[in-house]
């Protein structure tokens, strides 16, 4: 049911293909690409299962390494293989466990819708609402969009920060040092005398031979009278 009317998702959904087996134990659901040419995963469960978020990360993997390959395949669709592709799920309802993965998980682009089966009568038919989608188309409107009457409003000017002053530091105690003795006075110069050459050496005397009382002396001549 949803294959067939898959604009009840997106207006701008076409279906490229279904059933589309990963690995033995994942099977793409519906591959679509929308306007712009983005490849659209849409994985579908009848029950409230965690498994079906593994199983479209498998499936987001594999369309994003075959996606110039599925350009050449599907040459009459438009797809562009230069952007990631993008995943929907849609399940009766989805666990907190789910719904935390997919707020935190970057990079991915994750919608999630739960459906609802009505039957009035002889009329049955899928009631789709969002839990989780983001449009990037309306929030880039929203920004470009301004109104006339409203005027921008200027950002202040950042007051300046006077820096703190900082702590004093407490002042040092200088050592004590004992007083320096007090230095003699200079001693006046001394008067300095003539130096006069030295005295001669003395020669040295001669030795007189001591005199001997006892050495007898010549006897005397006596004189002869006539």
């Amino acid at each position: 049911m949803i294959a067939k009317d898959i604009t009840q998702v997106a207006k701008d959904l076409t279906v490229i293909c279904n059933n589309v087996p990963v690995n033995n134990r994942t099977t793409l659901d519906i591959l679509c690409h929308d306007g712009n040419g983005q490849l659209v995963i849409v994985q579908v469960s009848v029950n409230e299962d965690d498994m079906m978020f593994l199983q479209g990360l498998q499936s987001f993997d594999y369309i994003d390494k075959f996606k110039s390959f599925l350009k050449a395949t599907y040459n009459k669709n438009k797809i562009d293989d230069k952007e990631k592709p993008r995943l929907i799920f849609v399940a009766p309802s989805f666990s907190d466990a789910v719904r935390h993965a997919v707020e935190s998980m970057k990079g991915i682009r994750i919608d999630l819708y739960e459906w609802e089966y009505l039957k009035l009568g002889d009329h049955k038919g899928l009631r789709l609402q969002p839990i989780f989608a983001w449009n990037p188309t309306e929030k880039t409107k929203e920004t470009r969009e301004e109104k006339p009457n409203e005027k921008k409003r200027e950002p202040k000017p950042l007051k300046k920060k006077e820096p703190e002053p900082l702590p004093e530091k407490p002042a040092e105690k200088k050592e004590e040092r004992p007083p320096e003795p007090p230095k003699p006075k200079p001693e006046p110069p001394k008067e300095e005398f003539p130096k006069f050459p030295p005295p001669p050496p003395e020669k040295p005397k001669e030795d007189k031979e001591p005199f001997h009382k006892d050495k007898e002396e010549p006897p005397k001549k006596k004189l002869k009278l006539f």
